[in-house]
């Protein structure tokens, strides 16, 4: 079977979100130089603002990636003045008790969706309320290698200056990806649960991994999605049996294994399946990306 990794698919999803007006938190190892930049917006002077950084950064993540907001970032340099900015007095344990009220109202809604862990912080942590899956075609598959050369525009001799090869392919790829709304809730409120709804969904529509693109740009968006809103626990389609073509091609055929997988889960299942909402989207073409929202955000309560 083909595989995307799913990591390259929840990053591209992630920058898709800006499109839509949403605020993003900043994954970084320079967490000192974005604290000291808001120590020196908070009154700081060069020198403290610096000290005061290093400090901070110290505290919160060794040499590791931190995923921070723009405004907890705000909040960390607030804390550090009401010590007149001497990290002598910003201890770790303190810093942890503030850092805990910064969870309660996330403004980047990134954070809120795709989670963080800080070792350091434990207070800091916040559970993903997505889960990706790895994209895989429904059906059995040879890759293709394609070879390629470039040429050097200055050169006199003949022939290329580089040769290479790569694999690719055309599958029907199955993509999985659930939404824990009772975990968004932890962190956003129904207004901000309702944006973020619409923003991801969106997002994961556009979204597509940006390699190779400019060669071969593969930019197709869904052709079909079943969208169920249901409680309990998560439901992929293992797609165990290879699909074969029907009518020359593989999208009718998944489609039709997709939702056969699922009624019969259901069937199965019978009230442990829990569910709430159950939407197609691809078959009705006056039913569009926006009107799947509509009714995802009915199942958004107060």
């Amino acid at each position: 079977r083909a595989r995307v990794s799913s990591q390259c698919w929840k990053r591209q999803v992630r920058l898709a979100l800006a499109d839509f007006g949403i605020k993003l938190g900043t994954r970084t190892k320079k967490v000192a130089e974005l604290v000291t930049t808001h120590c020196r917006e908070a009154g700081a002077e060069e020198e403290q603002a610096s000290v005061c950084g290093d400090h901070i950064a110290k505290l919160l993540a060794d040499d590791t990636l931190l995923f921070i907001g723009n405004t907890e970032a705000k909040y960390l340099a607030e804390y550090a003045a009401e010590f007149n900015f001497d990290p002598k007095d910003i201890k770790a344990g303190p810093l942890a008790k503030k850092i805990t009220k910064m969870t309660k109202g996330l403004d980047a809604l990134d954070i809120a969706l795709f989670g963080r862990m800080v070792a350091k912080v434990a207070e800091l942590n916040v559970e993903a309320a997505c889960s990706f899956a790895h994209a895989i075609s429904t059906h059995k598959i040879s890759n293709e290698v394609e070879f390629f050369t470039a040429l050097d525009d200055l050169q006199n001799e003949p022939g290329s200056a580089h040769m290479g090869s790569l694999e690719f392919n055309s599958a029907t790829y199955y993509r999985y990806i659930s939404l824990d709304l009772g975990q968004l809730s932890q962190s956003l409120n129904t207004e901000e649960i309702k944006t973020a709804v619409d923003s991801f969904t969106k997002a994961l529509y556009v979204a597509v991994p940006s390699a190779r693109q400019t060669t071969q740009s593969g930019a197709s968006p869904w052709e079909y999605a079943r969208v169920l809103v249901r409680k309990g626990q998560r439901l992929q389609v293992p797609f165990e049996t290879p699909v074969k073509p029907k009518d020359g091609g593989f999208f009718q055929p998944s489609l039709e294994a997709l939702d056969s997988y699922i009624d019969k889960k259901e069937k199965l299942s019978g009230s442990l399946f829990g569910k709430q909402g159950d939407y197609k989207w691809g078959i009705d073409e006056n039913y569009s990306i926006d009107k799947l929202i509509a009714d995802l955000q009915t199942h958004i309560k107060e």
